[in-house]
Order: structure tokens, then sequence, then C-alpha cells
């Protein structure tokens, strides 16, 4: 049996870190059984689908390295809709569908409970299609499914509890739960790995499976992905967005090494691991059951010894986005024609150990290609009050003195200015930081100034000590 897996999003807003997830986990399952990895986009409600939708999760999914082209599809759900068609039709010719016309008031009417499932009032009064009517599986009143799931083992639901469910809406349009299983067997499904949230529909799925003549696939249904309160991520309230991550400059290689670490870990006592090691040790039957947290403050951390790791010329490379901008991340605060390439590649080792997301490159950086620095009015106010006065007149006339420019005899210039005064170089450097930088927090003082140059230098620290 070749295995044959899917990844089944539906385009109706930006791409979930949970179906990234989902989508990587279905991907390694492949790889490591030389199969097939099938993307369908499940495109049938036309009222919230948009194409941009489409092309985001195609986007995405080539950004955490499931490539266009080394996958089949993608195809559209909404093409199989006579499959799904033809396949309510056959079940309900075979007696193993009814026509229902109850709405849900008359069933919590007739039960007197607004929890209870359908009372199968309908089951025996042999209703022909008719406008209102739903379409409703007949569910057998005994025995078992047993549903086979690689991460929880043989989960078994009484046929008797299953309400019999609706498969087709009054206006004979397929629903979910139908249409999901015709394209699986359509598409020669072997396996389906999912969240958990879906594990209440699989025996339902399963029935309908068997009903139509076919061998259920392998499932196995991970743990939901939860918030630091133990919530399910949701849209509304968590930052969920893979692209958002994407934007704000996580790499790659960090998101999709912490979203495999959401229910599993590699052997040893590790968690940063090249993917290779993923590829080779990731078994779907490891996977916790517990709901797993996503940590945003782990994955930053994560980020940011993914960055420390890159080559030199890497991490300037994988900064260009923020440093020019694109169509989803805006432009930097200076002008294209003040971008300084070699000034950049000077500072960029000093950023690179500082920054956890490429995205604060910007903050570090800026001072060094705008005419004069963005004032933080914080840092502002901290630095510049007391004798920073006096210090920025000691500063400038002693780095003026100066017959080398660079870092070591800048140093050794502010020492000397602070000894005079008994203060510390911390205390001494305050002000000329944020004279020169705008910001109480940037990259080596000294360093920074060395790049800057003596005019522009100058020429700040004389700016800053006119205004106090």
């Amino acid at each position: 049996m070749t295995v044959r897996v899917r990844f089944a999003p539906s385009p109706t807003g930006m791409f979930h870190v949970g179906g990234a997830r989902s989508a990587l986990q279905n991907w390694i399952y492949a790889q490591q059984h030389e199969g097939v990895f099938v993307l369908r986009i499940e495109d049938t409600d036309a009222a919230r689908n948009r194409p941009e939708w489409t092309e985001g999760i195609i986007a995405a999914l080539d950004w955490i390295g499931i490539e266009r082209g080394t996958y089949e599809g993608p195809y559209y759900q909404s093409s199989y809709a006579a499959d799904h068609t033809a396949a309510a039709t056959r079940l309900y010719g075979e007696g193993k569908a009814y026509y229902c016309g109850c709405k849900r008031e008359d069933v919590i009417a007739r039960t007197g409970n607004q929890h209870s499932g359908y009372d199968g009032f309908c089951r025996d009064k042999d209703l022909g299609p008719g406008d209102g009517r739903a379409l409703r599986f007949r569910t057998p009143d005994e025995g078992e499914t047993v549903v086979e799931d690689l991460v929880r083992g043989k989960p078994t639901f009484e046929n008797k509890l299953i309400e019999d469910f609706v498969i087709a809406r009054g206006d004979g349009s397929p629903l979910f739960l139908l249409a999901n299983v015709v394209d699986d067997m359509t598409m020669g499904i072997t396996h389906v790995f999912r969240a958990e949230e879906h594990l209440p529909n699989t025996p339902k799925q399963q029935l309908l499976w068997e009903a139509l003549g076919h061998t259920p696939p392998i499932w196995g249904h991970v743990p939901v992905i939860v918030n630091e309160k133990r919530q399910k991520l949701s849209k509304r309230r968590d930052k969920v967005a893979l692209e958002s991550y994407r934007d704000e400059g996580y790499l790659a290689a960090a998101m999709r090494n912490y979203l495999m670490l959401l229910g599993w870990a590699p052997s040893g006592d590790r968690e940063i691991v090249p993917w290779s090691v993923i590829e080779d040790e990731y078994r779907i039957e490891e996977v916790n059951h517990a709901p797993a947290f996503f940590d945003v403050k782990k994955l930053r951390a994560f980020n940011g010894d993914y960055i420390r790791a890159l080559a030199p010329d890497e991490f300037a490379a994988c900064c260009a986005p923020w440093l020019q901008g694109t169509d989803t991340i805006p432009a930097p605060p200076w002008q294209p024609g003040a971008f300084d390439l070699q000034v950049f590649t000077a500072v960029a080792p000093l950023a690179q150990t500082r920054i956890a997301v490429l995205s604060e490159i910007v903050e570090y950086v800026d001072f060094l290609f705008l005419d004069e620095p963005i004032r933080d009015e914080a840092s502002w106010a901290k630095a510049m009050k007391g004798d920073a006065a006096e210090i920025l007149d000691a500063t400038v006339a002693a780095f003026e003195a100066l017959e080398t420019w660079s870092a070591e005899p800048l140093k050794a210039a502010l020492e000397e200015v602070g000894l005079a005064r008994e203060l510390k170089l911390g205390k001494t450097q305050a002000p000329v930081r944020v004279a020169v930088t705008g910001r109480t927090v940037g990259l080596p003082l000294f360093e920074s100034i060395e790049v800057l140059g003596r005019e522009r230098t100058l020429h700040r620290l004389r700016a800053a000590r006119a205004t106090l």
C-alpha cells in the first residue's frame, strides 16, 4: 500500500499555526513512508472563501518547507460536488439514509431537552426529497464503532449513542462530513492526521466510509494547541496566523522546529535540532495526548538561537526584507537611497547577537541611515537630566581632540570624561548614547559611533546639548 496523507484547509482566513503543525506532521509521515502528500482546499463555503486566502495557504506551506511542486494538488473540494451528490443519492437509494423534515425546535419540543440529539422521528416515515427536508444517515442501532487511532489507541463508540446525523441540507448540498469522506475516498487517502477536535466526527465518518463500501483510513488525532491560560488558541483572542510570525521575522526553520515540539520531543535532552533529526525520529505514535501549550516566549527564544546560529552573510540576507520593505512588511523609516550595505555589514554581527526576531533589526540600525535619530521620549527623559549637559560638552571636546576615530580611543576618551566627574562609564555614556542613537538600548556604543563617523556623531552631540 502506498501511504497517501492529505492536508485539507479551508481558505477562510490567515493560516493558523495549528494547521501548519498538522501539515508538517502529515508531510513527515509521507516522507518517512515514501508516500504522497495531498493538498486539498476545502472551498465549499463560498460566502467566506477568498482567492488570496488560498494563495496564502500555499505560500505559507512554501515557507515552512512544503513547497509547491513537491506534493499532489492543490485540489479543490468544489470540483468534486457531483461526487458528493452522487454519494448522497446512493446512500438514500440503498436505504442507508432517509429524508427528515424536522427542525431543531421540533426535536426540543418532543424530547423536552434542548441538549439532546436527534430522536429518529422521521426514520421510518419513508419521506422523499422535498423542500426543507435534510438527508440523514441511518446509524446502526447496535454494536460499536472502533477507531484505529495511532495517537489514541482504539477509541470505541457505541452506535446507539450516535444520532442519525445530517449528510445533506434541505437544499440538497452535502455537508462537510460527507464531502470530506468522499474526497478522501476519491483521492485514495490511507491516513488522516488532524487535531483532536475532529475526533467526535470520526465514528460518523468511519460509518460513512463503510456504508460506501470502502475501508476507513488509519486515523491520528493530535492534541489541540492552547494558550498560557490553557484555552484553545483562538483567532479572535490569540496570535495564531503563521503569516504574522513570518512577517515579524521568525525564521522558517525555527518555526517548524518549534511546531513539531508541540506534543512530541526528539531523543535526548534537546529541543533545537536539525530538521533531518526530526524527519528521522518523529513518530506520530509518540505524540502526547495532553493539550500542547503554544509558548510565544519560548518560540521567541528559539528564534533568537536560530538567528545567532546563522552565518554572517545568511543573517544579512535574512534581514533584507525589513531593511527594504515588501508587500507585507512595512518600509523602514529611512529613504531608500540612504541605506548603505557596507555600513550595515559592519554592524550586522553586533546586531545578530542581540535580536530575537528579524524585524528588530530596524530599531538597532536606523540611526545609521537617518539624518537625525528617532527620539524615544522615555529614553530622553531618563538620560538627559542632571549633569547630562556638562557630560555632552565634555564629550564633544574629548572626541574633537581624537586623532584616531575608532572604538577603543572613543571609549577611553569617554572614560576620562567620567573619571573627571567621578562617574562610572555606564552613567557617563547614557546621554551620549541617547544623543547619538535616540535610545537607551542598542548596539555597543563605541562601535556604533565609529561606524557613524566623526562628523555625524559630533553634530548629534551638539544638537542634543542645544536642547538642554
